[in-house]
């Protein structure tokens, strides 16, 4: 398939001039829709719940109208929405795809709702989804800032870099959001219908991201980057496709091993790339080592996290709601029985759902995959960065022994040695010790009573490790560290630094 680069601009992308300075004037923003609408509404909104936000909007004024048109999709009065889009016209806005008329009343004809990604708001267009309106999704829908986009969003490292790549971009969320982190920005779409909405929601934002239409990796061949985001179509089930944001075409969990694989070639060397990814549970077979297989040998270290596990019949259940089917009707019960059959023919007994992280290094592939179910309220995206700078310094320490001996650490100041009290045939007698760090992603580790005393020893100013495990082997069989002793040590010091419990210094 050929691959185009957007270049004419859209009459919507025109209209973005007068649509933002209407959006600007009126406060269409982020911040002030929290304020005038109240937690309580803003909550309802969330939970697509339209009648609390009609409610509160009704004294909004122009604000209000903006709300009830844009974000609720009720019809309005011409005079009232010409008034709060001023200085849009209606015909213009409606020649344009944005608005449309329904009678003597206006309809939204898309979604535009503001966003705040960490860098003041920014404004994102896509098709109107079902969340207010009952509807059913075109196969070209273009979804919105949905849970998985805002997942991304706070899941992707923010550091600055040069080059950044919106693989799959849809209606632009995550470029817009590359642009307060990467000198150029370059995203890419099968779907014509998403550059549309994604050059007019660039334009809106008044950012220069180039857009290229075609399949997967052809329309940057031979480019690389220093970044690659991707929230590609990886819902899991028969190759299929009802909708293309969500549908790959390919079996199971094709899309993730095609993107997963291909990435690769496609970073600078030290760049990375942030992805949302599924991938099947076979029976007999290990989630991990299915991941793992999509990696080349040799260039990248990978850090996956599986956030959740789903059961087949819920995960049909959710993604045919998610586009607008009612799975008590004839049609949507077909489409669940060959989906649940396609599961059962290949023997998956879960979906897994998580964030792969890579980092093109110079040495043999490197993987980590590990669960990460349980609730945590900080951003994946530093933590990722931070990760793969204490593997790199891990890979060095493999390499030589006494750097890891020789190295003095430091207790991470959010990490807490906890004693947890479990119930035994006695009563609460049995107790294990648990460090426990209190940011990121939470991690805990099990530990015993020589480690907990080795971790009391650790000061940036204090001894190495070699001398702290001669004194804790000394002080418990009186005699010097065996090899074997310095080895469990080691092990045990380097599972704390992957984790960032404890820090080389």
């Amino acid at each position: 398939m050929p691959t185009n680069q957007t270049t004419t601009s859209s009459l919507l992308a025109d209209l973005a001039p007068d649509l933002r300075a209407a959006l600007t004037r009126v406060r269409y923003d982020a911040d002030t829709l929290l304020e005038a609408l109240g937690d309580a509404a803003h909550a309802a909104l969330g939970r697509g719940e339209p009648v609390p936000v009609r409610r509160a909007a009704a004294g909004l004024g122009e604000l209000g109208i903006l709300v009830r048109l844009l974000l609720l999709g009720d019809p309005v009065t011409e005079p009232e929405a010409a008034a709060a889009l001023s200085p849009v016209g209606i015909d213009r806005a409606v020649a344009a795809g944005l608005l449309e008329r329904d009678g003597d009343e206006i309809r939204a004809a898309l979604d535009l709702r503001p966003l705040d990604l960490g860098a003041g708001t920014r404004w994102v267009l896509s098709d109107l989804d079902d969340s207010m309106r009952r509807r059913s999704l075109d196969t070209d829908h273009v979804l919105g800032v949905g849970q998985a986009s805002l997942s991304l969003l706070r899941a992707t490292p923010t550091r600055r870099v040069g080059t950044v790549l919106d693989l799959g971009t849809g209606c632009g969320v995550q470029a817009v959001h590359a642009a307060s982190y990467g000198r150029t920005v370059t995203g890419t779409d099968l779907n014509v219908r998403a550059l549309w909405l994604a050059e007019a929601t660039a334009a809106l934002n008044n950012l220069d991201i180039e857009l290229l239409q075609g399949s997967w990796f052809e329309p940057v061949a031979g480019r690389r980057f220093d970044q690659v985001v991707a929230n590609p179509p990886f819902v899991v089930g028969p190759a299929r496709v009802e909708h293309t944001y969500r549908d790959s075409g390919l079996h199971l969990d094709g899309a993730s091993e095609l993107v997963i694989s291909g990435i690769p070639d496609l970073l600078n060397p030290g760049g990375t790339a942030a992805l949302l990814a599924s991938w099947v549970h076979i029976e007999g077979q290990d989630w991990r080592s299915r991941v793992a297989s999509w990696l080349p040998e040799h260039g990248i270290d990978a850090w996956i996290v599986q956030r959740d596990i789903a059961d087949p019949a819920l995960y049909v259940g959710t993604w045919l709601r998610d586009a607008g089917l009612d799975p008590r009707e004839g049609a949507a019960q077909a489409r669940a029985e060959r989906w649940l059959d396609a599961f059962r023919e290949s023997e998956v007994e879960g979906i897994g759902f998580g964030f792969v992280y890579l980092r093109a290094i110079d040495g043999p592939t490197e993987l980590l995959a590990e669960d990460l179910t349980h609730g945590f309220d900080d951003p994946l995206g530093p933590e990722a960065l931070a990760y793969f700078e204490r593997s790199a310094w891990l890979r060095a320490a493999a390499a030589d022994n006494d750097l890891i001996l020789d190295s003095r650490y430091e207790v991470d100041p959010a990490t807490a040695l906890e004693r947890v009290y479990l119930p035994g045939e006695e009563g609460w007698n049995q107790v294990v010790a648990r460090l426990h760090r209190g940011d990121g992603p939470r991690w805990q580790h099990e530990v015993d009573d020589p480690t907990a005393a080795l971790l009391a020893g650790m000061r940036p100013d204090g001894l190495p490790l070699r001398e702290l495990v001669e004194l804790l082997a000394f002080s418990d069989t009186g005699d010097a560290a065996t090899p074997e002793f310095e080895t469990a040590a080691m092990s045990v010091v380097a599972g704390l630094v992957r984790h960032g419990l404890v820090h080389p210094r």
